[in-house]
């Protein structure tokens, strides 16, 4: 059962809604630079690999702050921290557009990620408290829709307001974005319900060792980290294949890639509602052939290949985020914010490496390279699934794995 499902179906419409802008304008600032990276590199007169930073910064930093902000929520709720971290958002990304050199610019992008996972870390832990059953499925899956479509029309609108403005305009744009779309969830999202203050800030804190001994708790962690290294591997150095010989591609060309984000506003959904019929180690284990074949299809020349090839892996790699963000809150026995804040350490965490590890890859190998580290992080990610995410006193001949 949902928050509004006791009002009437406007605003039921109307919670999804602010569901959904709370992912989506987590994202439009979390991406933002992805799509712009060749032109940081010439602007600021630096090795291409080290724009990765700006995209690296605010994971290191939103990793550093989930289980904190976490705890911090357990003890004074949910929707005042979710819109006032959107509000709070707009004045480093203002920042941002103004640094004159690259290390103020990343400690911009840092300051940006500071504040993320007061969007991020607690709207999942509103979902899991609020909703039960399906229910809590089909809105992580709205919520993820949110965060796709977020990241999607971050990078698109930086490629496009670059190449008509520069980079300085396109941040700009993002900060009125953000500041628009935080209102927005500010009116809209419920005040929660079933909020409980159960814990003191330490107390919240102590619940860490109960989490990391869990070890379903513990593989779905590890799920985390290697869905946002696997997705930052592949969108943050493919943009230089792009940018370079024979494809020569622009800022807006670049981003215009980034459609095959869509793919997962589309998957997750339908994602959830698999996992609810057939079981998430099912429908996860199906994820990592399509990523496989939709990385042979990017070392291929001709340009529509390798953009299917995105579409596949970007939309496996999503239905992989929504299961494993849908069942941390399942799992998790106890201080459910707090899980939530270690499983977004760890995927941020994953991010970071994704952006920062294939780099001596990427200068010796090229795109396979690249393409080789993905595949064994996934190999690596299905082989703890199948392993962990069984069910609670699981038999090998259970006839149904609800898990």
């Amino acid at each position: 059962m949902s928050v509004g499902s006791k009002t009437g179906p406007v605003r039921v419409v109307l919670f999804n809604l602010a569901i959904l802008s709370a992912g989506f304008v987590t994202f439009l600032n979390m991406w933002c630079t992805q799509s712009i990276l060749p032109v940081l590199a010439a602007t600021f007169h630096i090795p291409e690999a080290r724009t990765s930073l700006t995209v690296t910064a605010p994971l290191v930093a939103t990793a550093m702050m989930a289980p904190l902000i976490g705890a911090i929520s357990d003890r004074f709720g949910r929707k005042k921290f979710i819109y006032g971290a959107g509000l709070v958002l707009v004045l480093p990304t203002l920042l941002a557009a103004t640094a004159q050199s690259f290390d103020l610019f990343v400690l911009c992008r840092f300051l940006q990620g500071l504040t993320l996972p007061f969007i991020f870390a607690i709207t999942v832990a509103y979902i899991g408290e609020e909703t039960s059953g399906p229910a809590t499925a089909r809105l992580a899956g709205t919520y993820m829709s949110g965060t796709i479509f977020g990241g999607f029309s971050g990078r698109l609108i930086t490629g496009f307001v670059t190449s008509e403005y520069g980079w300085r305009t396109a941040l700009v744009v993002i900060a009125i974005l953000t500041l628009l779309i935080s209102l927005a969830v500010a009116a809209l999202l419920p005040r929660e319900q079933k909020f409980r203050p159960l814990f003191g800030i330490g107390r919240a804190m102590a619940s860490f060792p109960l989490h990391l001994s869990n070890p379903r708790l513990l593989a779905t962690f590890t799920v985390g980290f290697g869905v946002l290294f696997s997705l930052v591997a592949v969108f943050t150095y493919i943009n230089f294949r792009l940018a370079a010989a024979p494809y020569a591609l622009g800022p807006a060309a670049l981003s215009g890639i980034f459609i095959v984000y869509l793919g997962g506003v589309v998957i997750s959904p339908i994602a959830a509602r698999l996992s609810n019929r057939f079981g998430r180690r099912v429908v996860m284990a199906s994820a990592v052939p399509l990523i496989l074949a939709g990385l042979a299809l990017t070392l291929a020349r001709p340009l529509p290949l390798i953009v299917l090839g995105l579409l596949l892996v970007c939309s496996a790699i999503f239905m992989q985020q929504t299961l494993a963000t849908a069942f941390v809150s399942t799992v998790a026995q106890t201080a459910k914010s707090t899980a939530v804040g270690l499983y977004v350490t760890f995927y941020y965490v994953g991010g970071s490496f994704g952006g920062f590890v294939p780099a001596g890859l990427w200068r010796d190998y090229g795109w396979p390279g690249c393409v080789a580290i993905v595949i064994a992080m996934q190999i690596v990610m299905l082989a703890v699934m199948l392993r962990f995410w069984r069910p609670p006193g699981f038999v090998r001949d259970t006839a149904h794995d609800p898990a």
